[in-house]
């Protein structure tokens, strides 16, 4: 009698282990699923808000320059100097 009562036991314990690692591990499985979701959503923004502000940075550069002073080639071949040609024209990505 005592063999019959351990054996169902046991089955019932090992039964509820296994529910219990189940469900600990839908719960963990359901929010790693979701944090990876939400970090693609960022990535794509982060990729879409470089893209817009390698357009804006194109389009600053092109403005800069037609409204610079247009120069002789002779003026700006007189005026340049060593540092002028080290410094390289950027405008700052945020």
């Amino acid at each position: 009698m005592n063999e019959v009562l351990n054996s169902g036991a046991f089955t019932f314990g090992s039964l509820l282990v296994s529910a219990v690692a189940l469900v600990v591990g839908l719960a963990l499985w359901f929010f790693v699923n979701r944090s990876s979701s939400r970090i693609n959503e960022q990535i794509a923004l982060l990729e879409a808000l470089l893209e817009q502000q390698k357009r804006q940075n194109a389009l600053l550069r092109r403005l800069c320059e037609a409204n610079e002073p247009e120069k002789s080639a002779g003026e700006t071949a007189a005026k340049k100097t060593p540092q002028d040609e080290d410094i390289i024209r950027l405008i700052a990505e945020r």
